[in-house]
C-alpha cells in the first residue's frame, strides 16, 4: 500500500506540473506578436500601390516585391517595348519566355467564354478609336468601327503551354482590364510564401484581403458612390472581407461628353461602341483578384441585369453591383453570401 505521507508529498508536484503543462499549452496557443508592415510604391508606369501585412519581426519586403513587379512588367506591360505582350503584338506568334503571360491568357479566355465575349483583351483598338487611347482626337464612323472589329475577338488568339498565336494579322492585346488583379495576386503570392498570412495587397484600387488586420478583425475597405466628383471621396458602402479579392470597374470617371452625348471607356467588344447601361459601378469578389478584376470589366459591358445571371450561374464570384433605377436615384444588388459583409453608409 502506498505511504498516505509520500502521497501528501507527490499530490502538489503532479499538481503543480499539471498546471505548468496546462499553462505552456495555452502560452503557445498565443498568436505571436505582430509588427504591421506597410509599403507603397508605383508600378505600371502611374499606378500605386499600397500593401500591408503583419510579422513578428516586421520583414521588409519592399525591395523584393519591387523587383518582382518590374519583372511581372516586362512580360505584360503594353507601355514597354520590348516586353512580351509588346513584341507579340508586333509579331504572329511568340514563345512564352516568362511564367506571367500563360496564367493571363488562360484566365482571360475562361472569361471570355462565360461572359459570351463582354471581356475580350484585344479590344484595345476600338478603345483607342473611341478616343480612350494614346490619341484622343479620334472620332470614328461606323465603316471604320466595322473595319477595326476585324481585329477584335479573342477567339481569334491560339495558345498552348509553349506559345500563343494570333489567326489574324494586326490583332492586339492588351490586358489592362485584368492586369493589376493579376498583378496583386502575384505579389500577394510572393508574401505568403514568406509565412505571412494575415495581409492586404492593393494595386490601383483591386485587393487581396487575407487573414485580419492588426485589430484581429476583417480588413475594411471602401466601395465609392459613383454619382460623386473624384476629390469627394464619398463612400456608397464598405466591404468587410477575409481570404478575398475585391476588384471594382466603373464609367463614372473614365468618360467624356461631345455634342451631347456621353462616351464611356467601356467598349462593347460585339458592337464595336461605347456601352450605354444602368450599371455605373461593379464589384465582384473571388478568391483570386485577377478573377474579380476580368469579371467586373465584363460586368460594364454586360449591364445590370445579365451580370446577375452570370453571378447566379458562377459559384465561385460574388459581387455587388451599383446602378441607376428607373427614377434615376442610386441603387444596388447584393448576392446573398455578401449581405452580412457590406456596411451600407448612412442614406444610401
Amino acid at each position: 500500500m502506498i505511504n498516505r505521507r509520500f502521497l501528501n508529498i507527490i499530490y502538489p508536484i503532479l499538481l503543480i506540473g499539471v498546471v505548468f503543462i496546462v499553462w505552456k499549452y495555452r502560452e503557445n496557443q498565443k498568436p505571436a506578436s505582430q509588427q504591421t508592415v506597410r509599403l507603397s510604391g508605383m508600378t505600371m508606369g502611374t499606378i500605386q500601390y499600397n500593401i500591408t501585412y503583419l510579422h513578428p519581426e516586421g520583414l521588409d519586403l519592399s525591395k523584393e516585391i519591387d523587383s518582382l513587379l518590374k519583372v511581372w512588367n516586362q512580360s505584360l506591360s503594353t507601355y514597354i517595348p520590348e516586353s512580351e505582350i509588346s513584341r507579340f503584338n508586333l509579331d504572329s506568334c511568340f514563345i512564352f519566355e516568362s511564367k506571367y503571360f500563360h496564367p493571363v491568357l488562360s484566365k482571360s479566355q475562361e472569361v471570355f467564354e462565360k461572359t459570351n465575349g463582354a471581356f475580350d483583351p484585344s479590344v484595345g483598338p476600338l478603345v483607342n478609336a473611341w478616343g480612350f487611347g494614346p490619341d484622343d482626337s479620334m472620332n470614328p464612323d461606323s465603316s471604320t468601327i466595322d473595319s477595326l472589329r476585324n481585329f477584335v475577338g479573342f477567339n481569334k488568339v491560339i495558345f498552348d503551354n509553349e506559345k500563343v498565336c494570333k489567326s489574324v494579322k494586326g490583332l492586339e492585346l492588351d490586358f489592362s482590364a485584368i492586369a493589376k488583379g493579376y498583378a496583386v495576386d502575384v505579389v500577394s503570392d510572393y508574401i505568403r510564401s514568406h509565412d505571412i498570412n494575415n495581409l492586404l495587397v492593393e494595386i490601383g484600387g483591386e485587393l487581396m484581403c487575407l487573414g485580419h488586420n492588426d485589430q484581429g478583425k476583417p480588413w475594411r475597405t471602401g466601395i465609392e458612390n459613383p454619382k460623386v466628383r473624384p476629390e469627394e471621396q464619398k463612400l456608397y458602402a464598405i466591404a468587410n472581407i477575409s481570404d478575398l479579392a475585391i476588384a471594382t470597374s466603373g464609367n463614372y470617371r473614365n468618360y467624356y461628353e461631345k455634342d451631347g452625348t456621353i462616351y464611356s471607356h467601356t467598349i462593347d467588344p460585339s458592337m464595336g461602341y461605347p456601352v450605354q447601361r444602368n450599371i455605373l459601378s461593379a464589384s465582384v469578389f473571388a478568391e483570386d483578384c485577377m478573377t474579380a478584376d476580368a469579371y467586373a470589366t465584363a460586368f460594364m459591358v454586360l449591364g445590370l441585369e445579365e451580370s446577375k445571371k452570370v453571378l447566379e450561374r458562377e459559384e465561385d464570384i460574388e459581387g455587388f453591383l451599383i446602378y441607376s433605377d428607373e427614377d434615376g436615384k442610386l441603387n444596388h444588388y447584393i448576392t446573398e453570401a455578401m449581405k452580412d459583409k457590406i456596411e451600407m453608409i448612412d442614406g444610401q
